[in-house]
């Protein structure tokens, strides 16, 4: 599948450029609180291009919330966050827009917009540039890979949980920034559209760009992940590839349960599954 959307990226005059050679996004010392809990207590991260790392852990482990520290989103209580090497407070709104695109947890519109609608928000931020001239084959680019071609014409709000995943991923897509950072992508999606949207992942990687995902499935995580970042009680336990961080040990402290980790067969990747109590036969 290709996904070789959007090379023809521009910058827009008057605003500063990434440092060169500097990380996507990285994380230093960073601690959030939130309702007084502290949710990130002193994370470093760093997001490499040419990577797909996956952020793993238990609910509460601050996953989302360190994805939103990574995007600018949230402004840390401590700590420094960096974007392309820039501090990330020296971004403006419309910097960052050109810089990273983020897929929240769960879509939402309040207002009856159709599905190609909804993908073309996705080009706003390039409105005045020379890109802007792309955005018909950037929208449709985006809706083929995310296999969202076919209702393009119906209201987002008709569309099922999984579908509207899709289309919010297809708007990231279509917004075509170097860094993608992603919120648990394949929560609401069926197996063959896990499989796509981390195929896409890997393949946006692969090309280059910086891929960050919130991932609930070890196993996918495991598959396709370049590095996986585990993390508990708001700290990284763990940064690596998946096979050396992705173990039986740690995943069993981590989430509470006994887990048991073996390599595939074929491609030695890590086969992540909680060990469960055999069924009592009648």
């Amino acid at each position: 599948m290709k996904t070789g959307i959007l090379r023809g990226r521009a910058r827009r005059r008057g605003t500063a450029g990434p440092v060169p050679g500097a990380a996507p996004a990285e994380a230093h010392g960073v601690t959030v609180r939130l309702g007084g809990r502290t949710v990130l207590d002193g994370v470093d991260l760093s997001v490499r291009p040419g990577e797909l790392l996956a952020l793993a852990g238990p609910n509460g482990a601050g996953k989302s919330t360190l994805l939103s520290v990574l995007a600018a989103d949230i402004r840390p209580d401590a700590g420094r966050v960096r974007i392309a090497g820039r501090p990330a407070g020296d971004w403006t709104v419309r910097e960052l827009a050109l810089h990273r695109a983020v897929l929240p947890q769960t879509p939402f519109l309040s207002f009856p917009f159709t599905v190609a609608e909804v993908v073309r928000m996705g080009r706003a931020p390039w409105a005045g540039t020379a890109a802007e001239r792309r955005d018909d084959e950037a929208v449709a680019a985006a809706m083929a890979a995310a296999e969202v071609s076919g209702f393009a014409g119906r209201p987002f709000s008709a569309l099922s949980g999984g579908e509207r995943a899709r289309v919010a991923l297809a708007r990231v897509l279509a917004q075509d920034t170097r860094l993608l950072m992603l919120d648990e992508p394949t929560a609401a999606l069926d197996l063959r559209h896990q499989e796509l949207v981390l195929r896409l992942c890997r393949e946006r990687a692969a090309a280059g760009d910086a891929v960050v995902a919130v991932v609930h499935d070890l196993g996918l995580a495991a598959a396709y992940a370049d590095r996986a970042a585990v993390l508990a009680c708001g700290r990284v336990l763990a940064d690596g590839p998946p096979e050396e961080v992705l173990t039986a040990g740690l995943l069993s402290t981590v989430y509470r349960h006994p887990v048991e980790v073996f390599g595939h067969p074929e491609t030695g990747a890590p086969l992540i599954l909680p060990v469960r109590r055999p069924r009592h036969r009648v």
